[in-house]
């Protein structure tokens, strides 16, 4: 009887807090009379086509002061300023255009192709300035060694004069930024990801590059590890939700760049990813990565994985990347000609 007791309690302490609208974390908000589908042998079905394109950014600008939630009216202000640089970026290009100055960037391919999504991310209600929501200020707690790992890498990839430092999707070894993570982050296009379950294995297929992570569930990492793409995933449900524990990466992936977040982390960091489904049309995705050789504490991020009636298209990208000859001329023919070859890529 006392034994009952306390849970009774316990049981009417956790309702008192929801009620007031304060939910221990990994507990995802839903509609309280949500059913969580199930699949035949009894796991939540997060199966089907999910897009985590978004305007939020990984890290929060500096215009927010460090605020993680924005109001209706802010949020409509950003999307259209957003919105409108974009479709004068996708204009059509002016064939009587000048020359480029040297040293200027001059990109890669109209805006017209970029399709980064229309909104900022919404999480429980609230509409994010941030991905990361811990630490508050929504910045990456680099430590000494991982700023100075992030710099390194960044100065050595500043020239971009050769195929060992050019990014890995545009070689082809995986997609850009951290599309099929872990943790997962928007990237420019591609943002698509779907979720096939069976009882021993749940695949994540990126649309970029056709990245797929098999995450082995109820297993262990492998002894000795192997550093694979994308890390050694294992995973495991807690009631409505998937938990996903990664690490073991390999090594040329410890640099994840993309136009909107870039972030260094080692071969042993740590990733747990939970996806709860709180709605037919949203799964809520958490992650937490701890790295204590690059960051002074763990972080933390929260994304919403919508539902997308479009199916998976071909990522039609090529292992080596027959272009890279056309790519590395310009460092090829200053070489030639005896001249510093140094583009303005700029280092954050």
């Amino acid at each position: 009887m006392p034994e009952f007791n306390r849970i009774s309690a316990l049981i009417r302490v956790l309702a008192t807090l929801i009620c007031l609208g304060f939910m221990p974390h990994g507990l995802a908000q839903s509609d309280p009379g949500y059913a969580n589908p199930r699949t035949p042998w009894d796991a939540p079905d997060l199966q089907g086509v999910w897009s985590i394109a978004t305007q939020t950014t990984l890290e929060r600008h500096p215009r927010y002061e460090g605020k993680l939630v924005l109001s209706a009216e802010e949020a409509q202000q950003f999307e259209a300023s957003v919105k409108a640089r974009n479709l004068a970026a996708g204009a059509p290009s002016d064939p009587n255009r000048d020359a480029p100055r040297e040293g200027v960037n001059v990109g890669g391919y109209n805006n017209f192709w970029m399709d980064p999504g229309e909104r900022l991310a919404v999480v429980r209600g609230e509409i994010r300035s941030s991905i990361l929501i811990d630490p508050a200020d929504g910045r990456l707690p680099y430590n000494e060694t991982g700023m100075a790992n992030h710099r390194s890498t960044m100065l050595i990839r500043e020239s971009y004069d050769g195929p060992e430092v050019r990014p890995m999707g545009e070689r082809c070894l995986v997609g850009f930024g951290s599309t099929a993570g872990p943790p997962k982050l928007p990237v420019s296009y591609n943002n698509n990801t779907q979720i096939v379950q069976n009882r021993d294995y749940v695949v994540l297929l990126a649309e970029m590059n056709h990245d797929a992570r098999i995450i082995r569930l109820n297993s262990e990492f492998r002894d000795p590890p192997t550093y694979d793409w994308m890390g050694d995933s294992i995973g495991h449900y807690e009631g409505d939700t998937l938990v996903v524990e990664t690490t073991n990466f390999h090594p040329q992936q410890s640099f994840r760049s993309s136009l909107t977040h870039r972030f260094y982390a080692s071969t042993k960091a740590h990733v747990t990813e939970r996806f709860t489904r709180v709605s037919d049309d949203v799964i809520l995705y958490e992650f937490t990565v701890s790295d204590p050789e690059n960051y002074s504490q763990p972080w933390r991020g929260e994304l919403p994985m919508n539902r997308s009636d479009e199916p998976i298209y071909e990522y039609a990208c090529h292992e080596g990347n027959y272009a890279m000859p056309g790519i590395l001329a310009g460092a090829r023919r200053a070489e030639a000609d005896g001249v510093p070859y140094a583009p303005t890529y700029g280092v954050p």
